[in-house]
């Protein structure tokens, strides 16, 4: 089972959050509490979590797809 709490850390400011990761959806944008930048994934990536955060998204986790 996926662990749903990751902390996403922006790369902008480097302001970290303890978040809780949807389950049913990707989440393409994630706005940081801090700066207000507005972070999209990586190339290559499905979600912000997988490009920012501690760990990846739930599906990934899962050995799944995301998407």
């Amino acid at each position: 089972m996926a662990e749903l709490q990751s902390t996403i850390t922006c790369p902008e400011c480097g302001h970290s959050e303890i978040e809780t990761m949807p389950t049913d959806a990707c989440q393409w944008f994630y706005e940081c509490k801090s700066c207000g930048v507005v972070m999209t994934p990586e190339k290559g990536d499905c979600c912000v979590y997988c490009s920012y955060a501690t760990l990846p998204c739930p599906p990934i986790q899962d050995g799944q797809t995301c998407g």
